[in-house]
């Protein structure tokens, strides 16, 4: 995720994409974002192989911020959003799976400490889960299919962030801003 303001080739788009509706453009910037992931992978496998260790590999981090006020939100790389985290998750976890790969994702539930100074950065909001308990988007579907029943945080039932609405969850989700040449 961090690579999205440091590396602005990451986004860059053909003009067609920018033809595409917006649900499209993230998802295929956000299946970009897994093949980037992958190829990082393979670089560690083949730098292992060169070395003629032949061991599992293990994702040791990996996770994708919903929020963020600075580099990686609506005014600088438009990375960070509820829907472009579901689709990093998914898209990732169908590869390990299929590929047998295991893999820490970061994090269950935000972590407001990590920037205390900074509410809204983005190290604070990489969590499937917000402090209070509201399930973000990626598990909106184990909440409707009970899995969190009965359960809390500090109190606070387990419910959906938005209320649910996806047409609330989608007035934050960002344009991805393109490269132009």
């Amino acid at each position: 995720m961090h690579d999205t303001h440091y590396n602005p080739d990451f986004w860059k788009s053909e003009s067609d994409e920018l033809e595409m509706n917006k649900e499209r453009q993230v998802y295929d910037k956000m299946t970009k974002a897994v093949e980037y992931a992958k190829k990082q992978y393979e670089s560690v496998r083949n730098y292992m192989k060169s070395l003629g260790i032949n061991k599992p590999i293990h994702i040791g981090e990996t996770g994708w911020a919903t929020q963020c006020n600075g580099l990686y939100g609506n005014t600088g790389s438009g990375a960070t959003d509820e829907l472009k985290a579901s689709h990093y998750y998914n898209l990732l976890k169908k590869w390990t799976d299929s590929e047998a790969i295991s893999m820490f994702y970061f994090e269950a539930f935000d972590e407001t400490w990590k920037d205390a100074q900074n509410p809204h950065g983005s190290e604070n909001h990489f969590g499937l889960f917000t402090t209070d308990g509201k399930a973000k988007f990626v598990v909106w579907q184990k909440v409707d299919d009970g899995v969190f029943e009965g359960l809390n945080r500090n109190g606070c039932k387990i419910r959906k962030t938005y209320d649910g609405q996806v047409d609330l969850l989608w007035k934050d989700v960002h344009y991805i801003h393109p490269v132009s040449e």
